[in-house]
């Protein structure tokens, strides 16, 4: 297994990780790859050569270390870093087909619109899909820990073991090489897994715990703008609704003609006229020094 690549390829969840998943990723560098490359594997390489039996009759040193180590310790462990690794990629695959999916909508649409104000931001299908791979993770470590505690009896290993398998003459004693040395190296990375089950925990709650406070924060806010609604009015312009409605009768004002029409009442009234003067008015106006008496005869 070429290890630098695999290492590669995890350093790009590392970017859309939360802070314990960045933890998660150290741990599973430094305390579970790098344990296994450097040490592990030299400790489990010679561990078929170092079994011994005190019996030479051939074929029983095998069946009896086929018995008692069905699968090796070390296999088990690349597998289980294969497995719970890949949940990780999921992550990563779901970025870069949003990556894709941007790249299109601005070739479409033009250089300046976006479809995602960040590709890499945990919202909608990337939050499901995060969460979804926390779940398998955390579902591989206790698979995994469940098959090596099933096979080795709670990460036990012995010194002396009794074998009695076909071809073997009779009841056999093996030894297991450098079984306290193996004995620590299994109780560190079933340490490790565990470690890295609780961060994958916390994790999820914190995901969960985050996403229902901001679902609560948003009803709670809608709930206030429903109940009360604000004085000054939400648009784009800015103006208070006395300002508003003040613009609005000075535009329906002069809207409105100067002159205007007349109405019925007076369109029904008829137009003033003088009254003539009569025949003695015209009389006294000709000769004012007339008495009344004349005028009256």
């Amino acid at each position: 297994m070429d290890w630098k690549t695999f290492q590669s390829l995890l350093s790009g969840v590392n970017k859309y990780s939360t802070a314990f998943g960045r933890i998660w990723l150290s741990i599973v560098f430094v305390f579970r790859v790098m344990v296994y490359v450097v040490a592990a594997e030299r400790v489990w390489g010679d561990e078929q050569k170092d079994f011994d039996c005190n019996t030479k009759q051939p074929g029983c040193a095998n069946v009896c270390y086929d018995y008692f180590f069905p699968i090796s310790h070390i296999r088990l462990w690349a597998l289980q870093l294969i497995f719970v690794t890949c949940p990780s990629f999921m992550v990563v695959m779901h970025v870069a087909y949003r990556d894709e999916r941007e790249r299109k909508y601005r070739i479409k649409h033009g250089e300046e619109s976006k479809l995602y104000n960040n590709t890499g931001k945990k919202h909608g299908g990337l939050w499901w899909t995060y969460l979804i791979s926390l779940f398998v993770k955390t579902a591989i470590e206790v698979s995994f820990l469940y098959i090596l505690h099933f096979i080795y009896d709670s990460f036990y290993l012995p010194r002396l073991v009794k074998c009695e398998v076909s071809p073997c003459p009779n009841l056999v004693d093996c030894y297991i090489g450098h079984p306290t040395e193996k004995k620590v190296f299994t109780y560190f990375m079933v340490g490790a897994s565990a470690l890295c089950i609780v961060l994958n925990i916390c994790e999820i709650i914190y995901l969960i715990s985050k996403r229902v406070a901001r679902c609560a924060n948003k009803l709670k806010h809608r709930h206030r703008r429903s109940a009360s609604p604000p004085t000054v009015a939400e648009n784009r312009n800015g103006y208070d609704d006395n300002d508003h409605n003040n613009l609005k009768m000075e535009m329906t004002k002069l809207a409105l003609p100067k002159d205007r029409p007349p109405s019925f009442m007076s369109s029904c009234k008829p137009p003033y006229r003088p009254a003539r003067p009569t025949l003695r008015g015209e009389m006294m106006a000709s000769a004012p020094n007339l008495s009344s008496e004349v005028l009256d005869n």
